[in-house]
C-alpha cells in the first residue's frame, strides 16, 4: 500500500511538473510559417519549439483564425499566455511583450502580371484599390496612410479571398508575405488558374521580423525571457530555411 500510495504521489508530482513546463500560444493557418498539418507545424513553430526546448520547456499550440487567436492570447487567466507570429508594432505594447525576432519574412503585394502596380512612394499606392487582411499588421506608414483614407484597402478575412478577389480583377493588389504566396499558389487548389495570372510586385515593403507576443504580466514576461534565452541556443535561420525552400 505504501508502494503505490509513493507511486501515486511521484506521477503526481511528475505530472504538476510537467505542466508547469508546458507553453500554451495561439496561432493561425499561415503556411509555410504556422499551420496544424504542415511539417513541424511550419517554419515558426518550428523555432518557437526548438527555442522552448532548449530550455526544457514544451509548446503546445492551438490554431485559430487570427482575430480568435489574438482575443485569445489577451484574456487575463486564459491557458495561452500568447500569440504568434507578429509584426512588431508599437500598439500592442500595453497588452504584449514582443520577444525577440523570430525570423524574417519579405512582404510586399501581389498583383496581376497583366496588370502591374508600379510606385516609389506611398504617394503612389493612393490610386489603387489594395487588398489586406483584417486585424493584420502590415507596415506603420501603410496602416497609417490607410486610416487616414490616403490608401484605399478592403480588408478580409484571409490571404486565399484576396487572391481570388485579384484574380478576378476586384482589386487592384493585395498586401502579403512572399513566402505564403508562393505556398499558397503551389498549394491551395482554388487558386490553380490564378498560378499563371499572379505575381509578387517587384518592389518589398518591408523586410518584417517576425516575434511571439507573450501576454504583459508575470507569466508572459517570464516566458519571454526564457523563450529569447533559448533563441541564443539554436539557429533560427537554418531552420526557416528548411521550411522555406
Amino acid at each position: 500500500m505504501k508502494i503505490l500510495l509513493s507511486l501515486a504521489l511521484a506521477l503526481g508530482v511528475s505530472t504538476a511538473y510537467a505542466e508547469s513546463k508546458t507553453v500554451k500560444l495561439t496561432s493561425l493557418e499561415w503556411p509555410p510559417y504556422t499551420g496544424a498539418s504542415m511539417v513541424e507545424q511550419g517554419a515558426s513553430v518550428a523555432v518557437a519549439k526548438a527555442a522552448f526546448e532548449a530550455m526544457d520547456y514544451r509548446l503546445e499550440v492551438g490554431f485559430f483564425p487570427w482575430s480568435r487567436a489574438v482575443f485569445l492570447a489577451k484574456q487575463p487567466g486564459n491557458e495561452y499566455a500568447g500569440y504568434f507570429p507578429e509584426y512588431y508594432a508599437e500598439s500592442l505594447k500595453t497588452d504584449f511583450v514582443f520577444s525577440e525576432p523570430m525570423g524574417t519574412g519579405p512582404l510586399g503585394l501581389v498583383e496581376r502580371k497583366d496588370a502591374p502596380v508600379t510606385w516609389n512612394s506611398m504617394d503612389d499606392l493612393g490610386k489603387f484599390k489594395i487588398g489586406t487582411v483584417q486585424d493584420y499588421i502590415n507596415t506603420a506608414e501603410f496602416d497609417q496612410r490607410a486610416a487616414e483614407g490616403k490608401i484605399k484597402v478592403e480588408p478580409v478575412k484571409d490571404d486565399v479571398t484576396n487572391l481570388r478577389k485579384l484574380h478576378a480583377k476586384r482589386i487592384n493588389a493585395a498586401v502579403i508575405d512572399k513566402h505564403v504566396l508562393n505556398f499558397l499558389l503551389s498549394n491551395d487548389a482554388s487558386l490553380t488558374d490564378a498560378k499563371e495570372v499572379l505575381q509578387f510586385n517587384a518592389k518589398t515593403l518591408e523586410d518584417k521580423k517576425l516575434y511571439i507576443c507573450f501576454r504583459n504580466d508575470a507569466k508572459g514576461q517570464e516566458l519571454a525571457k526564457i523563450f529569447n534565452e533559448g533563441l541564443k541556443k539554436i539557429d533560427v535561420e537554418a531552420i526557416m530555411a528548411k521550411h522555406l525552400k
